[in-house]
């Protein structure tokens, strides 16, 4: 069925790609062949062939995003190279007629195709076309031919030289004003603080690409938000007072420059570029931090934010001072209302001039202090929006970690788990989780990621609490180091025996529980400035699921031990035993293995415990249990039924290899002396070997007929080894249970 799956596609792929020059070559020998007897029931069918596969090409080309593939090109300019000579030929009966022109146009749009492979390979098919229609349709010579390519090789050269090259500078100016508005974007993000410091350079080549466009996303439209908002105050601060000029002037990020964020103005000449703090007016209204009212300004006067002489006669400029600043500044009491604000609370000043002479009333410029306060209070609320869409993200992410965390049951599965939710939340180039050793003092590796498989090399090794970053993690239970700065030249990882890849970006997370710390995860990046503001407290949260669900899975792989595993010799218990006993004849049966159970005992055991005492039983019980581990194969299962009865379960070991194992334990348990407190102590120990088919087909037949051998064993003096016989045939069974004939 596959062939003929992969043969049919393969085949329809060859119809797709042959559809036009099976439309070209068809509808051309019949133009050709036919010649004069053609009907126009004919022609018509061959130009509506033509337009369809037309049609398509077209549609296929408009489908394509960015540059279209050579064949797309390549189709289409075939396709109306051919229609277009048919079409002269049908018309005129010649190339040469008044419809010659068309062929200048058709070779003009074969040469302005997107890429030059496309736009040569097409002029020569539409060159060789018109050739073979002149020779073998009309009959006439090929000299019109040489006008028509030299024509059309110009005309492609043209395009790939010039066309091509303003194309590409034209794009480049596009990228470049592109880049240059999303520097202002951020710039202006940053200086409303809609950004921290450095928290976009921080985060830009850091974030998944899907984060990135939604930082930069939602800060746009916050910018975007700010400046309609603003627009609209200054607008109608503007249309109410009378004014020349409204403008918003904002501090940067670093404190030193003011620059226009919004105005509403009726001035051509406006200065955009950045201005001093100190500079002109602006410079006494931010060293005193109080409103400055001037009238009679003559045209000397320096503006800042005008390029030629000051057009007005009367300003007013007031301090925008963030309220939310002065108050954390001050441990969130509100000052005195005379108090002088500090310097980080002074964000901004807003100017309000106008060409007459009229100086600015009190109620006038309340007025311009009320529309002060309002363009602050809508970046305070854009501020407040962006935070809590980010805390929705960032929630988001936790969410699903703690899903992933919640459904992982072993401890690599947290790891895992615990590792791509960090990768979710910041971008890292290694990570590595240790787990610590309370009893040991040691840390081991039990997880690494990186590209290099330097940390990989690590993984299960330990090493002694020293005075390396995890190991003072550890120990301090704080995330180190504290810039996310890795000083390989002083700072050390995680021993000195294990080389930390030279990356400048580190962070140690503890991963505690209940003050107890379990371990730490480690993420090492390329880039400097990884793990910032922006992404550490997520970090920190995503560390503490992390040792939560770790110790969960901790508890259920203890659990599960206690409920497999005997409490004294760590042997599996009677109930796992079962289990896997079942699964091991279900296993002998279906591939037709021989399958071998060894029930062994202690001879004399009451005696002993009698004699010696409980302590000194259970001494031989795990001396017992440490050789049946020792002799026993990879594969073979052993359990402590209860007591002194062990059994041990072989795979694919027929009677002969269970005696010989049989023998083996006898003989080391005879040889072995047991320490007292009443001296040495040597006892000795019975052995009954069944298997599978011969002596039980079922688990309850194998193991009571090994149970039997025992017995055999224990009544024929102990210190031995006995096989259960085979069972009787059913043939053999149903004969001795007949009663014998007379005669």
């Amino acid at each position: 069925m596959e062939p003929l799956v992969r043969a049919l596609l393969t085949l329809r792929r060859a119809a797709r790609r042959g559809v036009v020059p099976l439309t070209v070559g068809g509808t051309s020998a019949y133009l050709v062949v036919a010649g004069p007897a053609r009907s126009p029931l004919g022609d018509g069918l061959a130009l509506a062939v033509f337009l369809l596969v037309l049609g398509r090409a077209a549609r296929a080309r408009a489908r394509v995003t960015g540059e279209a593939p050579f064949s797309a090109d390549f189709e289409l300019g075939a396709l109306l190279a051919a229609l277009v000579v048919q079409a002269l030929v049908r018309l005129d009966g010649t190339l040469d007629g008044r419809f010659a022109p068309a062929l200048y146009i058709l070779f003009a749009l074969v040469a302005a195709l997107a890429r030059p492979g496309a736009a040569i390979s097409t002029l020569v098919f539409a060159l060789g076309y018109e050739a073979l229609a002149r020779r073998f349709q009309l009959g006439e010579g090929l000299a019109p031919l040489a006008q028509r390519a030299g024509f059309g090789l110009a005309f492609t050269a043209l395009n790939v030289g010039f066309l091509r090259a303003e194309v590409a500078r034209v794009r480049s100016s596009s990228r470049a004003r592109l880049d240059e508005e999303l520097v202002k974007l951020k710039e202006d993000a940053r200086s409303y603080r809609l950004l921290g410091a450095g928290e976009e350079r921080g985060r830009r080549d850091g974030e998944g690409a899907g984060d990135l466009l939604t930082e930069d996303r939602l800060a746009r439209s916050s910018v975007e938000e700010i400046h309609q908002s603003v627009h609209y105050a200054l607008e109608l601060l503007r249309r109410t007072l009378e004014l020349h000029t409204a403008v918003l002037l904002w501090k940067n990020d670093a404190g030193t420059h003011l620059r226009i964020s919004e105005l509403s103005t009726s001035s051509d000449e406006v200065n955009d570029a950045p201005m001093s703090v100190g500079d002109g007016v602006l410079g006494a209204v931010t060293a005193k931090r109080e409103r400055v009212a001037l009238e009679n300004l003559k045209p000397s006067f320096k503006v800042p934010y005008y390029t030629g002489a000051c057009p007005v006669r009367a300003l007013c400029a007031l301090p925008v001072v963030d309220e939310t600043v002065r108050d954390e500044a001050r441990g969130g009491k509100r000052p005195a209302a005379k108090s002088a604000p500090p310097e980080s609370a002074l964000r901004g000043v807003l100017v309000i001039d106008r060409k007459e002479n009229r100086p600015f009333s009190p109620h006038e410029q309340e007025l311009a202090a009320q529309a002060a306060r309002y363009c602050l209070r809508a970046i305070q609320n854009e501020r407040v929006f962006l935070q809590l869409e980010r805390a929705k993200v960032e929630q988001g992410k936790l969410y699903r970690a703690a899903q992933a965390l919640g459904a992982a049951l072993s401890e690599k599965e947290v790891v895992e788990a615990g590792v791509k939710a960090a990768r979710e939340i910041a971008s890292f180039d290694l990570a590595a989780v240790t787990m610590w050793d309370d009893t040991t003092k040691t840390h081991e590796i039990v997880a690494a990621e990186s590209e290099g498989g330097v940390v990989e090399a690590y993984v299960g090794a330990r090493f002694a609490h020293n005075t390396g970053l995890v190991s003072m993690v550890v120990q301090n239970r704080f995330p180190l180091p504290y810039k996310g700065e890795y000083d390989p030249q002083h700072q050390v990882v995680l021993g000195k025996r294990f080389a930390w890849p030279k990356l400048p970006s580190l962070l140690v997370l503890p991963l505690v529980l209940h003050g107890r710390p379990l371990g730490t995860l480690i993420l090492g990046a390329k880039r400097r400035s990884a793990f910032g503001d922006s992404v550490r407290p997520t970090l920190e949260v995503l560390a503490s699921h992390l040792a939560v669900s770790l110790s969960n899975a901790r508890m259920v792989a203890k659990l599960e031990t206690m409920a497999t595993t005997d409490g004294m010799t760590g042997l599996l218990n009677k109930r796992a035993m079962l289990e896997a006993a079942h699964e091991k004849v279900v296993s002998a049966t279906r591939f037709g293995r021989k399958l071998s159970v060894l029930v062994t005992d202690i001879d004399f055991f009451k005696k002993v415990n009698d004699t010696y005492g409980h302590d000194v039983g259970d001494v031989v019980i795990k001396g017992l249990g440490e050789i049946l581990k020792r002799q026993k194969r990879t594969t073979d299962i052993v359990a402590r039924f209860g007591g002194e009865e062990f059994v041990v379960l072989c795979e694919q070991t027929d009677e002969a290899g269970a005696m010989l194992l049989a023998e083996r334990i006898r003989e080391e348990v005879e040889k072995t002396t047991f320490a007292t407190e009443n001296g040495p102590l040597n006892v000795t120990c019975s052995i009954g070997v069944a298997t599978f088919p011969e002596a039980g087909k079922s688990w309850e037949a194998l193991f009571k007929a090994a149970d039997e051998a025992l017995y055999v064993s224990k009544r024929s003096g102990r210190n031995q080894s006995n096989a259960a016989p085979a069972m009787p045939r059913a043939s053999e069974t149903r004969l001795a249970k007949e009663p014998r004939r007379a005669g």
